[in-house]
This record gives C-alpha cells, sequence and structure tokens, in this order.
C-alpha cells in the first residue's frame, strides 16, 4: 500500500494540472541527475505534436514509475510545453556483507549480479526484501535455521546508498530423533540403516549426516519406498512426513508415517505381444521367477534385458512394459511383459564429429556397429566402449538419430571431446627400493591423429639408470594387427635393491606384433635382441657370492640373447586406472634361442580381478605365477634373470626383493638372491576415502592380505615356506605421478626375513 501512495497522490496532482487535453509542443525533463533524456524519452507514451490526455498523462506516470528509476514523477503545462519532473532513486554505491561463514561473498555478489542487484544499480527496497527472503532460503538449506538477517541502507552524496547486510548465521540445526511409524515387517534399525538422514555418530561434525535437508529428506523416502516394493509390498505407501524445530531452533524432529501393507508373491510370469526372439530365450533373461516374492528391482532388470536382446536383433526402439495384475485376496501378482519390438532398423551413416586432430579412420575402426547393416545395441555399446578406451577422448557419446522421412533407417551420431593424447614430463620421485628417480618422458599416444604411439624415457635412480625409445602402429593392417619395436639401454646396481652384489649394464632392442582374436583377447609376438655384461665385486672386496662367481667362470661374463616372446592377454575391465569390475589376465613366454650365448626360459602369468560389492566398495583377487630355467648347453638359469619377491609392488610388510633364498657373501653377509619360480597373491577390499564420498575418483583406499614367495632352482615349491601379511593401503594419481602407500604386518616370516611396516613409492608406476 505504501508504494501506490506516491503514485496515487502524483496520479491526482497531474489531473488537476492537466485538466484540459493541449497538443505538446515540446517536452522538458527537469530533475536528471544519471539518467538521459533518450531515456525518458523511450518509455514516454505520447510524442510532439499528440494531444495530451487526462489518459495520456496516467500513462505516462505509470510507464515512468514503471522503469524504477524514479521514485516521484510530476507532470506540469506551461503554455504548450509538456514539463516533466522526476526524483531519481538512489544508486547502490556499495555492498557489504558482514557475518557470513557459510557462504563466499563473492559468490553472493556474483549471485545478486544477476538478479539486477549491484553496485550501479537502481536501488529498490522492494528488491532488497527479496534479497533477505534468498539468503534466508540458503540458510535454511544448510540447516541454520536460527539465522537472523539485518540490513541497513546509509545514504551517501550524489544519491547514492550504501547497503550492509549482516547476518548473525547461528548453529546448524542437527536431526534430533527419526521416528518410523506403522513398520512391522522390519525394524526400525533395518529402515534407517537404508536412508542417509542420521541423528549421527562419531564423525558427523565432519560428514554432516545429521544435519537436515529437505533434498536428502525426499531422496530418503524415495529409498524407503523402493525398499519396500523390492521386498514384496506392492501395498507400501507413506502416508505422511511431519518435520518439527526444537524452540531454540538448533533441532529437527523427524516423523515418517508408513503403511506397509502385505507381501506378495509372483504367481505368473507371462509374454505377450510380437515375439520375434524365441520366447524360451527370452524367458531366460528374466531375473523375475514365479513363485517370488514381488521385486520391482527385478522387474526394472528384466524389462531392460528384453529391451536390449531385442535391440541386439536391430528392433532399436523396442518397447517392453511390464503390467502387474494385483490379487489382493491371495496377495499374488500376475506379471505379464508386452513386447512390442517397433520396425527393425538399419545404420544409413555413422557420422563422426568433434574430432579435429584425430583422423576419422581411427574412430571408425574400432567401431564395431557397421553402416548398412541391423542396428545393435550391444555392438553400439561396445563401439562407444572402444572408442573411449583410445585414450585420445575426454568424452565419447554416440546417439541413435532416426532418418527424417523413413521408419527402418537411423544415423549413428558419434561425438567426441578431444584431449591432449600428448605429454612432456620430467620430474623426480623417491622409492624405498629405488632412492631417489629423476625422470623424463615423452610421450605421444596419438602422433599427428594417426593413432600411432611415440615414446621415449629417460630414469635414474639408485637401482636403474634407463634409456629407452618406442613406437607403436595400433593398426598397422586394416585388421587390427598391431606392430612396434622398442630399444633401451639400462645399468643396474643389484646391491642397491637389497640383493647379492652384482652390476649388468644391457642395451638392446625388440619388435613385436599383436594379433587381436577376440574383442577381449589378443595374442602377440615378439623379436628381440640384448647384450648384456655383468661385473661382479672383485674378489679382494670380500663381497663375493662364489655362486655368481661360478656362475661367470663357467658361462663368462657378456652374453648375447636373441629372444623370441610369445604372449597372451585379455582384459575385461572398465578402467584401466581404477577398475571396479573385470577381469585382466596376461601370459608370456620368453625365450633365449639357441643363437645367443645363454639358452634358458621365463614364463610369467598375472591376473587380476574386481568384483563390485556395492557401489562403493570393490573385491579384488591378484596373482603372479612366474618359473624360469635352463635349457641345451646353459646348466643353470642365469641368476640375473631371477625373479623376486617382497616390497609394495609384491608381498606388503616385507623389504623390497628380500623373500627367498638367501646366501652368504665372502664377508659372511647373509644377502637374498631372489629365485627362478615366482608365487605371489592378494586380496583385497577396495573403498572410498572415509567422509568424501566415491566422487573423489583419483584416490581409493584397501583393506588387503598379501600372500607370496619366491624358490630357488635348488628348491621345490612348498606352501609352509609362503610369507604372509595384512595391512591397509592408498593409492593416488595425483598431478605428479602415481603415489602408493601401504602400512603392512607380517602375519607368517621367518629367522632373517626384512620387514617393513611403513612402504611407500612416489612418482612412479606401480
Amino acid at each position: 500500500m505504501k508504494k501506490l501512495l506516491p503514485f496515487l497522490a502524483f496520479w491526482l496532482l497531474s489531473s488537476v494540472a492537466l485538466a484540459e487535453p493541449f497538443i505538446i509542443q515540446d517536452i522538458r525533463v527537469e530533475g536528471l541527475q544519471r539518467i538521459s533524456a533518450g531515456t525518458v524519452f523511450n518509455y514516454l507514451p505520447v510524442r510532439v505534436g499528440d494531444e495530451l490526455t487526462e489518459n495520456d498523462a496516467r500513462g505516462i506516470i505509470r510507464s515512468l514509475f514503471k522503469s524504477k528509476y524514479f521514485s516521484d514523477v510530476q507532470l506540469e503545462r506551461q503554455d504548450g510545453i509538456l514539463v516533466i519532473k522526476v526524483a531519481e532513486r538512489p544508486a547502490i554505491s556499495s555492498i557489504e556483507f558482514v557475518g557470513n561463514k557459510d557462504i563466499d561473498s563473492n559468490e553472493l555478489l556474483r549471485s545478486l549480479r544477476q538478479i539486477g542487484f549491484a553496485e550501479g544499480q537502481v536501488f529498490e527496497q522492494a528488491m532488497l526484501e527479496r534479497v533477505e527472503l534468498e539468503l534466508q532460503r540458503q540458510y535454511f538449506s544448510r540447516g541454520k535455521y536460527g539465522v537472523q538477517i539485518d540490513s541497513q541502507v546509509t545514504p551517501l552524496t550524489r544519491n547514492r546508498v550504501g547497503v550492509r547486510i549482516t547476518m548473525t548465521e547461528g548453529a546448524v540445526a542437527t536431526i534430533g530423533s527419526i521416528n518410523i511409524v506403522g513398520n512391522s515387517a522390519f525394524t526400525q534399525k533395518e529402515l534407517l540403516d537404508q536412508i542417509e538422514s542420521t541423528t549421527g555418530g562419531w564423525f558427523s561434525r565432519i560428514t554432516r549426516d545429521n544435519q537436515y535437508s529437505r533434498q536428502r529428506l525426499s531422496a530418503d523416502l524415495e529409498t524407503l519406498r523402493s525398499f519396500y516394493l523390492d521386498r514384496g509390498f506392492v501395498d507400501f505407501s507413506i502416508e505422511s512426513t511431519q518435520v518439527t524445530i526444537s524452540d531454540d531452533k538448533k533441532q529437527i524432529f523427524i516423523t515418517i508415517n508408513i503403511t506397509e501393507g502385505e507381501r506378495y508373491r509372483i504367481n505368473e510370469v507371462r509374454l505377450a505381444g510380437h515375439l520375434i526372439v524365441p520366447e524360451e530365450e527370452l524367458f531366460g533373461l528374466m531375473t523375475i521367477r514365479q513363485d517370488a516374492v514381488f521385486s520391482l528391482r527385478e522387474i526394472t532388470r528384466s524389462t531392460e534385458n528384453l529391451t536390449n536382446r531385442l535391440g541386439n536383433d536391430g528392433y532399436a526402439f523396442a518397447n517392453v512394459n511390464a503390467v502387474p495384475e494385483v490379487d489382493q485376496e491371495n496377495r499374488e501378482v500376475n506379471l505379464t511383459f508386452f513386447v512390442d519390438p517397433g520396425r527393425r532398423a538399419y545404420v544409413r551413416r555413422i557420422n563422426i564429429t568433434g574430432n579435429s586432430k584425430t583422423r576419422d579412420e581411427v574412430v571408425r575402426q574400432e567401431m564395431r556397429q557397421q553402416e548398412s547393416a541391423w542396428i545393435s545395441t550391444q555392438q553400439v555399446e561396445r563401439s562407444r566402449a572402444r572408442v573411449a578406451r583410445l585414450g585420445y577422448f575426454e568424452d565419447v557419446n554416440v546417439e541413435t538419430v532416426p532418418v527424417a522421412g523413413t521408419s527402418d533407417q537411423v544415423d549413428l551420431d558419434v561425438s567426441v571431446s578431444e584431449m591432449a593424447s600428448g605429454s612432456l614430463s620430467a620430474g623426480i620421485g623417491y622409492s624405498q627400493a629405488e632412492g631417489i628417480i629423476f625422470n623424463a618422458n615423452v610421450s605421444q599416444r596419438n602422433f599427428l591423429g594417426s593413432g600411432k604411439h611415440i615414446r621415449f624415457g629417460f630414469n635414474n635412480s639408485r637401482v636403474n639408470t634407463q634409456y629407452s625409445f618406442g613406437y607403436t602402429n595400433p593398426y598397422a593392417t586394416v585388421d587390427g594387427i598391431s606392430q612396434g619395436f622398442n630399444a633401451f639401454y639400462r645399468k643396474t646396481d643389484a646391491f642397491e635393491a637389497n640383493l647379492a652384489r652384482f652390476t649388468t649394464d644391457t642395451f638392446g632392442g625388440d619388435v613385436n606384433f599383436g594379433l587381436p582374436i577376440s574383442e577381449t583377447n589378443r595374442i602377440f609376438v615378439g623379436f628381440g635382441y640384448e647384450n648384456t655384461d655383468v661385473s661382479l665385486p672383485s674378489q679382494a672386496s670380500g663381497n663375493r657370492i662364489q655362486r655368481y662367481q661360478d656362475f661367470i667362470d663357467k658361462e663368462g661374463s657378456r652374453f648375447h640373447s636373441w629372444l623370441v616372446t610369445l604372449g597372451w592377454s585379455s582384459d575385461t575391465r572398465d578402467s584401466a586406472i581404477m577398475p571396479t569390475r573385470g577381469l585382466e589376465q596376461t601370459f608370456t613366454a620368453e625365450l633365449a634361442t639357441p643363437i645367443g650365448s645363454l639358452e634358458y626360459y621365463k614364463l610369467r602369468y598375472n591376473t587380476s580381478w574386481f568384483y563390485p560389492l556395492s557401489d562403493t566398495y570393490t573385491f579384488s583377487l591378484r596373482g603372479e605365477l612366474g618359473y624360469g630355467d635352463a635349457y641345451g648347453s646353459t646348466d643353470e638359469f642365469p641368476f640375473f634373470q631371477n625373479f623376486y619377491a617382497g616390497g609394495i609392488r609384491s608381498v606388503r610388510g616385507f623389504r623390497a626383493n628380500t623373500l627367498g633364498r638367501r646366501v652368504f657373501d665372502d664377508r659372511g653377509n647373509d644377502l637374498p638372491i631372489g629365485g627362478n619360480m615366482l608365487v605371489t597373491g592378494s586380496a583385497e577390499v577396495i573403498f572410498p576415502v572415509p567422509f568424501v564420498g566415491s566422487n573423489l575418483r583419483s584416490v581409493r583406499l584397501s583393506a588387503f592380505t598379501d600372500v607370496g614367495n619366491v624358490y630357488d632352482v635348488k628348491e621345490s615349491f612348498e606352501a609352509d615356506l609362503l610369507r604372509y601379511s595384512a595391512g591397509l593401503s592408498a593409492i593416488w594419481i595425483s598431478p605428479f605421478g602415481a603415489m602408493a602407500f601401504s602400512v603392512a604386518k607380517p602375519l607368517r616370516k621367518q629367522s632373517g626375513d626384512e620387514t617393513e611396516v611403513f612402504q611407500f613409492t612416489l612418482g612412479t608406476a606401480f
């Protein structure tokens, strides 16, 4: 009402002053300070030469007030001149926030600017009141119901005002109690365990799970509804929800009134409609069965399975609806799946967009869905996954677009968002096993957009000095046969790796080929050459291992090896970095042929299996087996080719490379020598960082149990010699490289074993 009084007064005044109509000969505006006269003229409904009537005068006043620039408008007539006298509203000179701890001031200023409340804008009291209500709403959403907001407007010179908003935030209101009324099939604790809202615990100050949120409560109600519907309670309903607040506005009390109803079972499952797939096969895809408890989750899963199966045969727009018939008297449900396959669709074109650097052929050679073929949802998803696994794109989306004017053709629009596929890195890391590590790497995984991979690396540590260069063409042929080569130089000081004293200088290279035999399986073959020079300590030093000296005396110290490598790999994991499901297996056989100085072979098998226990927990099993032996004219397996165990990448809790047989040097030092047979394994439960959630994908923790050992050529496998450990580990894919940490306690060890409770590696692979 207060806002209408000035307008009514000026309207009455104008009616008196302009009682008689007249022709406007000129228009003059008085009282302007910041607003230009042109702005006023833009709002006027009349022009020079028009006849001004009483209604026109009212329209002028209404238009100028509507502009919100003016707090006062008066009209006068001076002969044939229309005089418009205005009083401008003040401008906002400054906005200051006091007492806001939960909400950043810059964030507030940005949000207010979007609604027109900012420095330089016209000040409106009504807008300030809106700002106060919005601030109050934001604090309420944060659980601070006792917030007090006070605004102070200070007049300044040149028709300006300063706005100061003081916020007394108060304490966060916590949930005092959650009471579910009407439950009988499940206990209060069972139901409360399903929802996120809680009255709190030891870590609630960090997790804030005891703070009330309307959005969280709504999600909790849906969770309860799904919980009951998945367990057969078809008639379940939430009757009401009461949320009350204490007088001091520091505690929230929640009461949820439910009606459970009775538990229903599935009496009969039927299929209806156009069954273009054999009925027996469709029934086999259903996870809901006759005589089972009614479950909405299993019905949804069955519907998805049927839809996907039809999509594999080209029916991309198939529609499957599950219609329940509820028999309340017998507490049974007859379930009918109505199948409408629609028209079978062909893929007319595959359109690729977003690949500004990568050539079309690089993407197309990963596509398993072909043009002019029936569309298959399985092949489309497989194509998307293969393109995403290239590592060239940040995001890959595939859309099925119907072709206009046809009912049986679609286009596949593959849109990619390219990411940097090259890297230049130089850095420093540290590993307990290798000490300080200097490294530099240049890698281009998508050289000139061709999909070819080139790499150069340098690594320097107490244990290894290594230079390497490699090239791989993953599609050397149209059939997906890969071809590549590598060249390297490596110098190794075994004593710095906790082993007996010897050093090796090795250079060489190889060429390799990979042949895909299925979507997830690949075999490969390689041919290589290695030149190895082995050095032992001088006899005068007293650090010599006699067994090593005997090998050198018989075989020499410089070796030329011509190697043939055969291998097989299979990978069904959902991610190569932080997998949560799938199986990876690799088997490699390396043979040093009789052409070279030594004749030996090495067999190696690695496997990692991941199984999701829930959305955030994953169970993992890892195993590695290795075996090597000499053949032909070589009597003993080369000691510098031995396997080693222990350390953060093997059996945690034991010092790196120290497991297995130990021998004495000339000075009586007891030193590990590794062995020609390796057995290690691990079981882990992987979980996210507590109080942070699963969104932090670069860090994950695990509780593990490790087992393993190495066996010398003069030993046979004995389970009693296996070492065990258990502990916790953390992996962080940081901007500085991969970091791994573990705290482990050996559960089975023997005299002479070297243990380490805490182990870590920074900036190196793991």
